[in-house]
């Protein structure tokens, strides 16, 4: 599958939560993590999407944020992936952000230069890349 989104997370849907109107579908990844989606429940049905297929979760790297230190604060975005820096990409006004996790996805975020500064973004850094559940697209074999 050729997609914009540089992020493309593939896994087995673990869970499937429907509602009224949304639904969250949650992905088990290889190395043990897990990522949500919400979705509607119309798509849940059109992609025939149950527990135990095969899924590809993606995230444009504008949605993601970086946190290397949550100073006691807990949020409210569930898709937390921790892992190290592998690049620091500087541009002329945003910067690519590389991450690893500990499962062997690779995470590309896109942050302003201002916030590579202000974190102190450098390669060998464990950091935590976080997205909305609203923010993840899901793509079935079809």
């Amino acid at each position: 599958m050729k997609a914009s989104a540089r992020n493309q997370f593939t896994g087995s849907v673990s869970q499937v939560v429907v509602g009224t109107v949304n639904a969250e579908v949650h992905i088990q990844l290889k190395g043990g993590e897990t990522i949500v989606s919400a979705i509607t429940k119309e798509s849940v049905e059109t992609l025939a999407i149950k527990e135990g297929i095969e899924i590809i979760a993606l995230v444009k790297a504008p949605q993601i944020i970086i946190v290397t230190d949550f100073g006691g604060y807990k949020l409210s975005a569930r898709n937390q992936l921790k892992g190290t820096v592998t690049a620091v990409k500087l541009g002329a006004v945003n910067a690519e952000v590389d991450i690893d996790t500990a499962g062997g996805d690779k995470i590309a975020v896109t942050v302003t230069n201002d916030s590579i500064e202000s974190l102190g973004l450098r390669q060998g850094q464990t950091a935590t890349a976080i997205f909305k559940a609203s923010a993840v697209i899901l793509a079935v074999a079809g």
